[in-house]
């Protein structure tokens, strides 16, 4: 087990590894950084200097903030995580870690983490994204909530894009959240609906709360 430091910056999560920061991200499929390889939880793990084309360097600029890479769900998925972004810390084990809270069951599509919310009493298959700094609805019904401003986002193999958001009550079981929702530009949008999927839930949910991430258990526990 290992307890390593977290870093919200300008709405992205960043874990703290020998100094360094990296994007905390299960929401991508592959890792990559600016190094051969990257130790996490004491596990050696090899890594590509990019995905989809998009590097280290390029990554930084997209943040705002320097970042030696990404920390995807190849690497996440291995672990049990427990994220405390009130005290910035993350817990991270091989072994079984266990958090009291509402559990919610996870699917996946390769390696991401899919779960079941509910919009307006009708129930959808969301992608839980620690990488997005908003969410993100694709469905016309998203314009029927109250307007909130527009957003720049970025996404590999597409570069930055800008969205208009809207807030959205969103209920993970027993829990309710006010969500900024943009809309997904139409080659992402299409991807979500190759997975089933209508949106994604990005790391609003995580903040001021202590959440327990177990990927090989299928299990969110908020």
């Amino acid at each position: 087990m290992q307890k390593l430091t977290l870093h919200f910056h300008d709405g992205h999560l960043f874990v703290d590894l020998e100094g360094e920061l990296w994007l905390f991200d299960t929401g991508a499929p592959s890792s990559f950084g600016d190094h051969g390889g990257v130790v996490f939880a004491g596990k050696e793990v090899s890594l590509n200097s990019s995905y989809m084309g998009l590097t280290a360097e390029q990554l930084s600029e997209f943040v705002g903030i320097q970042c030696a890479g990404l920390i995807g769900a190849d690497i996440l998925g291995k672990f049990d995580h427990i994220i405390d972004t009130a005290q910035n810390t993350l817990t991270v084990s091989t072994d079984e870690l266990s958090h009291n809270g509402q559990a919610i069951g996870l699917s996946e599509f390769m390696g991401i983490p899919i779960i079941k919310v509910q919009i307006s009493n009708l129930e959808y298959r969301m992608f839980f994204d620690t990488g997005a700094q908003i969410s993100y609805f694709q469905d016309e019904a998203l314009t029927d909530f109250p307007a909130c401003g527009m957003v720049e986002d970025f996404y590999p193999g597409v570069g930055q894009f800008q969205t208009d958001t809207h807030q959205v009550k969103i209920s993970l079981e027993s829990a309710v959240f006010e969500l900024r929702c943009g809309s997904l530009p139409d080659l992402l949008g299409a991807t979500l609906m190759m997975a089933g999927t209508q949106g994604i839930i990005g790391n609003q949910i995580l903040q001021n709360r202590v959440i327990g991430y177990f990927p090989r258990r299928g299990l969110l526990c908020l």
